[in-house]
């Protein structure tokens, strides 16, 4: 049985989550006490191969829920986690956009204190997998990350390589951040400045320039050599962000460069936050 746990913060996407895996096939059970994990298992194990379940603060006995996953995973179930996260502000216009009740909230705390609270209550649940910062995401771009994430051969480590931009702020499931603002910008040729990192006059461009190749030569080193230790703890998915100022450019060219080198050993997956937000 392949397994898929859906936890993360209220308004950060997991319904569009679980309903983005039942269109691919999985059987999804919403809001389960974590208590009642094995035994989900053991009523469906020989009639449904691939399972998904949310669980969040609404679930009875929450804290039980990193037990029952190394309970599962000791008898040989393919067990993964999708932690979903926001920023407060983003959280905040959604509830206020939908008039939606946070499950926290009531007379006594406001709408950012249940946010605060609940990531307090949450942040045992933040180590157990992979992250995805839905504050930008539309739910059209969070069902494709879904997707890529599905198609990716569990029993192997994933690299998970993302551009942004630092004025649009730092992703929150980031492993590792780079910053090669330092680095010359296209941005101030007003040929490339409409381009992107993907472009070919943009990588001639920076090609050309000893302090890219020097920051490509010294992330690839880091990656490699540290990437042993984290299939060592088996950890499903790693995050190396690479940021310039606005994400267009010099980190769209350097995530495409580690992409295409870390792809021919191992499972690698390309995204660039700001350039998806602009389509």
């Amino acid at each position: 049985m392949q397994l898929i746990i859906v936890t993360g913060l209220s308004g950060s996407g997991k319904s569009v989550v679980l309903k983005a895996l039942e269109d691919t096939g999985y059987y999804c059970v919403d809001n389960l006490p974590a208590t009642l994990l094995p035994q989900i298992y053991e009523n469906l194990n020989g009639t449904q191969n691939r399972v998904a379940i949310s669980t969040d603060t609404r679930s009875a006995a929450l804290e039980a829920l990193p037990e029952n996953i190394e309970i599962l995973k000791a008898q040989g179930i393919n067990v993964q986690v999708l932690f979903l996260e926001s920023t407060k502000h983003a959280l905040v216009k959604r509830f206020s956009e939908t008039r939606r009740r946070h499950p926290l909230s009531n007379d006594v705390i406001t709408l950012g204190e249940s946010i605060e609270l609940e990531r307090k209550l949450l942040a045992p649940l933040s180590e157990l997998g992979h992250h995805i910062d839905t504050s930008d995401l539309s739910a059209n771009t969070l069902r494709g990350w879904v997707n890529e994430f599905v198609a990716q051969e569990s029993k192997n480590i994933t690299l998970l390589f993302t551009s942004f931009g630092f004025k649009h702020g730092i992703p929150l499931d980031a492993d590792f951040v780079f910053d090669v603002r330092c680095l010359p910008n296209p941005h101030y040729d007003p040929k490339l400045r409409p381009m992107t990192g993907r472009d070919t006059p943009v990588k001639s461009f920076l090609e050309q320039q000893p302090m890219v190749h020097d920051m490509y030569q010294d992330i690839q080193n880091f990656v490699a050599r540290w990437l042993p230790s984290f299939v060592q703890e088996n950890r499903s998915y790693l995050t190396i962000a690479i940021g310039c100022t606005g994400g267009q450019h010099r980190s769209v060219h350097i995530v495409e460069e580690l992409g295409k080198h870390f792809s021919q050993q191992q499972q690698v997956l390309i995204r660039h936050r700001e350039l998806e937000l602009s389509l």
